[in-house]
């Protein structure tokens, strides 16, 4: 337990900006005191003139509940004995011109259910883990070597309860576990669960950075959430944002009377298309209580990773801004905001102090060099990120008429100029399923079985392509509707045989992924993919190899992206001897036409693609076929 004084060494680091712990400093902690157990508070407010402790158990006034202030740039602390658990408080700070605010506390751990707005006393005894087999395993994890599948999950919408409400955390660990460890999924990448007032921003507006969520329950319901994925084997990574926070009154933002967590200059605080706050990144406090967020996370909730919304938001000054006249610049005349970078380093380098084995993913949109490059290089030090180019080059192909995709080739193949340059995941996340961009089924063209063809076919070239992987919920339902993020999944579709296939397709993909380490061994190197034929645009077919560098065991894979059957198709091959079709896309048993390669192929010794032989194969329409050397 916690002593009811602050020690000096915590307050220089906080202000520094390298208290990496400061929510063991701040917010309310239940703290021994001269033998009396009681809560102690401290809340960061420079520009405050007196600092009060308001609650339930004051009747909300703060006179006589006075904050004492405990450093010049600006701590404040009180201890409050005997002060039951989950009590309801914020705090009433005077600003230094009369100006009088009631805030949340913005190290809360726990918070009222909205539409209520204040923060509440953390409970007394800790949570009891067990998930140590997975501690221990973790310790040893090779991130780039291992597969990766994540399933992206918005907690509110992905099942509701018969009357409309929501499930807890502890009733989500019931279902979606059990639902995510049946279709082979390696990692739950859960949207924001950080307190948040509006449930339209998806947790990507935040109040409380401390605070998971009091929708589904209560921070020790979250971590029984945590415990549960990792005793199935499941890893759990949360989308975190750091580079922006809502405009709420009870939040961040004037916190003290004046910007304290956001720039003071409006122009580089403001983030007008989503209407939030830019925080200061240069500030020695806002870095200590950024920082601290992303170990708190991964330390105390034991999460195994972070993926960094909006990177692209944080890297830029003029990023979002359409104000011509007054572009924002840094102090060598350039946009790129040199705080944000720093940050961002930094951040990266203490987390992997922590937990050097964490996943840290950025979400980035831009071109930025070496975003998964180590710090010490020029790096921005993340070790994974989003491949957005991938995205919309792959959706925007299949959303063309088969007829006209040969005149966009390359589109289909591009990603492996770069594939190299970063460690990329290969996301379909939630933000290409909403607002009017349809769902991924219905961005396909055609009749209902080419879409649901060709919906398979996106899904197994994403699997076969270099990179880790990412889907976001619903995808395996092939959901005719677009996310609706206030309804629960068309569960119901599951009753039809194109729907229910489609879900088994995905989980049998997903195992022939964990089963062949060809498909993620290598993903970040070269020897782990080699073209076949990458140029035949004209009957719109590509083939590879995916290869394991440690058993050297590989895979022939052929992606055909027209609804024709192609007979007696040559496909070179590296080595001669017997292959065999062990996947088709278009298997029945999918909702495919069955058109398979049921008979084994062996080489003809004529030159093919660069090799000494091929094989010939027959080549389904809309699907991805795979085949294996027998004889190796």
């Amino acid at each position: 337990m916690l002593q009811s004084t602050l020690t000096d060494d915590e307050i220089y680091l906080f202000h520094q900006g390298t208290n990496y712990e400061s929510y063991r400093l701040l917010g309310a902690h239940v703290v021994s005191s001269e033998e009396q157990t009681g809560c102690r508070f401290t809340v960061w407010a420079p520009h405050a003139r007196t600092v009060r402790v308001v609650g339930d158990f004051n009747d909300w006034s703060g006179d006589g509940w006075e904050m004492e202030k405990v450093s010049s740039a600006g701590l404040w602390t009180l201890f409050i004995p005997h002060l039951p658990e989950r009590s309801r408080y914020k705090y009433d700070i005077e600003h230094e011109s009369g100006q009088r605010l009631l805030k949340a506390d913005p190290y809360a751990t726990q918070a009222e259910v909205r539409p209520n707005t204040a923060s509440l006393t953390p409970l007394s005894s800790p949570y009891e883990w067990q998930d140590a087999l997975w501690q221990a395993e973790k310790k040893t994890y090779q991130p780039y070597s291992s597969p990766l599948l994540i399933y992206e999950v918005h907690l509110g919408s992905w099942k509701k309860k018969e009357d409309g409400s929501l499930l807890s955390y502890r009733e989500l660990a019931d279902e979606l576990i059990p639902y995510v460890t049946s279709l082979g999924y390696t990692h739950i990448e859960l949207l924001p669960v950080c307190e948040h007032p509006f449930d339209l921003s998806w947790g990507y507006q935040i109040t409380g950075y401390y605070a998971p969520t009091s929708r589904h329950g209560n921070s020790e319901d979250f971590k029984y959430f945590v415990d549960c994925c990792h005793q199935k084997g499941i890893g759990v990574i949360l989308d975190w944002v750091p580079g922006h926070f809502c405009r709420d009154d009870h939040g961040l933002r004037q916190f003290d009377g004046e910007a304290l967590y956001e720039y003071s200059d409006e122009r580089k605080a403001d983030k007008p298309t989503w209407g939030t706050l830019t925080f200061d990144f240069g500030r020695p406090e806002v870095q200590s209580f950024l920082i601290s967020n992303a170990v708190y996370w991964l330390k105390e909730f034991h999460l195994d990773g972070l993926r960094v919304d909006a990177v692209a938001s944080m890297l830029y000054l003029n990023f979002d801004r359409n104000d011509e006249k007054s572009p924002i610049y840094n102090t060598y005349g350039g946009e790129e905001n040199l705080e944000a970078l720093a940050f961002l380093k930094k951040m990266n380098e203490v987390v992997f102090h922590y937990e050097p084995n964490a996943l840290m993913m950025a979400e980035d949109s831009s071109d930025w060099p070496k975003v998964t490059g180590p710090t010490d290089t020029g790096g921005l030090g993340f070790n994974f990120k989003w491949d957005m180019g991938w995205m919309n080059d792959m959706l925007a192909y299949m959303e063309l008429d088969p007829i006209y995709r040969k005149y966009h080739h390359n589109a289909l193949t591009f990603s492996h100029m770069y594939a190299d340059s970063e460690n990329f995941v290969l996301p379909l996340s939630h933000d290409e399923v909403v607002h009017g961009k349809k769902s991924l089924l219905d961005k396909m063209p055609g009749d209902q079985w080419q879409q649901f063809a060709q919906w398979r076919l996106l899904y197994g070239y994403m699997l076969t392509h270099p990179g880790k992987k990412l889907l976001f919920m619903g995808g395996e339902l092939a959901q005719y509707a677009e996310w609706k993020d206030q309804e629960e999944l068309d569960w119901h579709l599951l009753e039809y045989p194109l729907h229910h296939s489609m879900q088994k397709y995905v989980g049998a993909l997903n195992h022939f992924y964990l089963e062949h380490p060809e498909l993620y061994e290598a993903d970040h190197e070269p020897d782990g993919f080699h073209w076949i034929d990458p140029d035949h645009h004209e009957g719109s077919v590509i083939s590879f190899r995916r290869v394991s560098p440690q058993s050297g065991r590989e895979l022939i894979i052929v992606c055909h992206f027209t609804p024709a059957v192609l007979y007696d198709y040559k496909i070179g091959v590296p080595e001669a001897g017997t292959y065999q079709e062990i996947f088709n896309s278009d298997a029945s048993d999918f909702g495919g036409s069955n058109q398979l390669n049921e008979n084994q192929h062996f080489t003809i010794p004529e030159s093919w693609h660069g090799y000494d032989q091929h094989i010939r194969i027959k080549v389904p329409p809309f699907a991805l076929s795979i085949f294996e050397r027998l004889d190796v």
